[in-house]
């Protein structure tokens, strides 16, 4: 069974249609839908239209993307997370995505945060995402602390980004702790492998310097059995069209 999916940050210059349309081509099983694109999620359409759209295309909308700075945690963050609640649960979103800050605003105890976020997707069947990122002024870096905050408060899942991994100089992965494995390559061996490359990923390739077929093989091998999904964030290429490109990547995985 294939374990494709796509993050909507890939063919972020296509209409949300046409984006549906690109996954099943590929043979995904799923999407996760954004906000971040400079317009509204699935491009304004009303939520129980995209999830029939999804729907007939025989994909899973399996999370929505994102609440940034979580874990700063004020009325704004509080009111933003609800609202990425709400649309998931309108459109039948599996899971949410919160990403934590990396710049030097004060941050609340993350066990705290979570405690206060549990309620608000207690009966929904939406399951929260944690992502960390590995760059050094991350607020959550590493996903050892991350891991025992969820074993402490329960509820979560946590987003192993492939990228995030490599530059966090990570080792150990959490499989059974895992929602989604984000998939991304730097290839460029002249420029150092840091936050300074986040705009600069790419379809994996055979010179890829993130190891992601050892961290893929890993997940395999400890039985993970979620979905890979590939968000790419290279600003200047538009791989929507370039199905060929995408696919030869997926292989290249075995996924």
């Amino acid at each position: 069974m294939t374990r494709r999916a796509l993050n909507q940050k890939t063919a972020r210059d296509l209409p949300f249609e046409a984006f549906l349309d690109l996954a099943a081509d590929l043979g995904c099983v799923g999407v996760e839908p954004r906000n971040d694109l400079g317009r509204p999620f699935f491009d304004g359409a009303d939520p129980a239209v995209a999830a029939e759209m999804a729907r007939a295309r025989g994909l899973r909308l399996l999370g929505l993307s994102e609440v940034y700075g979580f874990n700063v945690w004020d009325d704004e963050r509080a009111t933003q997370i609800q609202e990425l609640i709400d649309v998931a649960v309108a459109c039948g979103a599996e899971t949410i995505s919160l990403i934590p800050t990396v710049d030097d605003r004060p941050t609340r105890d993350l066990r705290d945060v979570m405690r206060d976020i549990l309620p608000m997707v207690q009966g929904t069947g939406v399951v929260p995402l944690i992502e960390p990122i590995g760059f050094e002024s991350s607020s959550i870096r590493g996903k050892a602390d991350l891991v025992e905050a969820i074993e402490a408060v329960g509820g979560f899942k946590l987003v192993h980004d492939t990228f995030q991994h490599a530059i966090a100089g990570e080792t150990e992965i959490f499989p059974q702790h895992t929602g989604i494995v984000h998939i991304s390559g730097i290839s460029n061996a002249e420029v150092p492998l840091d936050a300074a490359q986040d705009g600069h990923r790419i379809l994996v390739d055979f010179e890829d310097r993130c190891d992601n077929m050892g961290q893929v093989c890993r997940f395999i091998e400890a039985g993970y059995s979620g979905t890979f999904s590939f968000e790419l964030t290279e600003p200047n290429l538009i791989w929507a069209p370039n199905r060929d490109s995408i696919e030869s990547s997926f292989k290249l995985l075995s996924i």
